[in-house]
């Protein structure tokens, strides 16, 4: 996650316990109402079993295709209770059908027939959720279950689960396109042979254009949550929202918030990757100068306010000695605004600088003794 900017606007005001909004652009955190406090995820906790799948299939340790059979047991265990995908026993479904079952319909039994089938127990499945929220910085979560059911030792922080749709979206772009964002899935069959139809029960998909995830939750201890995503005029913003008490609660406050968000921040983007955004001096180097770009496409999340006061500045201590190797971090762009953190950005070599032959460095050596070393810069 890039580094971010801590934005100081007129506060939200919300009756959510728990509210958190990140710029999906830049990482910077928009607001934060308790966001690294512990709270129950409920069947938000379905993002990071849909996360580790996304990862196998990535790896190709896992295909869309693949299908995996429904224990009795399992079916048993699951069959009514809380969300479901209306699984069969002994049916065999793909883990395309049970991803659209755990995303779309929230469906509890997909959940635990996804980890069973594709780790052996859910326990063992588990165990990589654990181990992926550590990987990508989820450092107030721990997992017991695929499903988010209740218990005592499984919670999560709203920011951990801005963090994990944040990385959702990053990390599987396409997967994310194909299983968040519709409306409403159909799996199995009513008594009279109809097919079942669910809706997501995500309201931001029917209350805010652009909108195109993430999930739902709620337990009577928990309360009422939601993490979501919009993109909008090209700028993408991640709310986080839980302890509500009721889903029409959770209606007006999420699209509220989300709305609230997309008016008063904006993302101004600075440079695309690769761009030269200076050129520094190089000292004893081959070249006089060094081309400095960024690594990735440079952005800023801001109050639309402050935009007007926002300044750019390039930063380093120069010249730079040679060689410098392509790719080599040797500056830092640091944007800033009024009431924010400023966000640094890294500043690389775009192109390699050798040292200076012999016959250079003695000239460089002569002009030192003339006229003194050369001082120290900032830009």
């Amino acid at each position: 996650l890039a580094a971010g900017a801590q934005a100081q606007v007129p506060a939200f005001q919300t009756t959510a316990p728990f509210a958190y909004m990140m710029s999906a652009d830049t990482g910077a955190v928009l607001y934060d109402k308790n966001g690294t406090e512990t709270m129950a995820p409920s069947s938000m906790a379905k993002m990071m079993t849909t996360y580790v799948v996304f990862d196998m299939i990535r790896k190709g340790t896992a295909k869309l295709t693949d299908q995996i059979t429904v224990s009795p047991e399992t079916w048993r265990a699951w069959n009514n209770r809380g969300s479901t995908m209306f699984l069969s026993p002994n049916q065999s479904v793909s883990v395309e059908d049970l991803l659209h079952g755990v995303v779309t319909l929230s469906g509890n039994d997909a959940c635990v027939v996804l980890g069973e089938g594709l780790a052996g127990t859910e326990q063992a499945f588990v165990d990589v959720m654990n181990q992926t929220a550590r990987r990508l910085g989820m450092t107030g979560s721990h997992f017991t279950n695929t499903t988010g059911w209740p218990d005592e030792a499984q919670y999560v922080t709203a920011r951990d689960m801005a963090i994990l749709g944040y990385r959702t979206i990053r990390d599987f772009p396409d997967l994310y396109r194909d299983f968040y964002g519709l409306s409403s899935y159909s799996h199995g069959q009513t008594m009279g042979g109809k097919p079942i139809v669910q809706g997501n029960r995500n309201p931001l998909l029917y209350r805010v254009p652009g909108s195109d995830g993430l999930k739902t939750g709620h337990t009577e201890a928990g309360g009422y949550g939601l993490t979501g995503s919009t993109l909008r005029n090209g700028q993408r913003l991640i709310i986080v929202l839980n302890g509500l008490t009721s889903m029409q609660e959770r209606a007006d406050e999420s699209a509220k918030f989300m709305e609230w968000g997309l008016r008063t921040f904006q993302t101004v983007k600075l440079f695309r990757k690769g761009a030269i955004v200076e050129t520094a001096p190089v000292w004893l180097g081959a070249e006089k100068t060094v081309p400095l770009t960024v690594a990735r496409d440079a952005a800023f999340t801001t109050s639309r306010v402050a935009r007007s006061n926002m300044k750019v500045t390039v930063r380093y201590t120069g010249p730079i000695p040679a060689p410098i190797k392509a790719g080599q971090h040797v500056a830092d762009l640091v944007v800033a605004a009024p009431g924010q953190q400023p966000l640094t950005i890294p500043l690389v070599a775009a192109r390699g600088v050798e040292k200076a032959g012999v016959f250079g460095r003695i000239m460089a050596g002569f002009r030192n003794t003339l006229f003194g070393t050369p001082a120290i810069e900032a830009k």
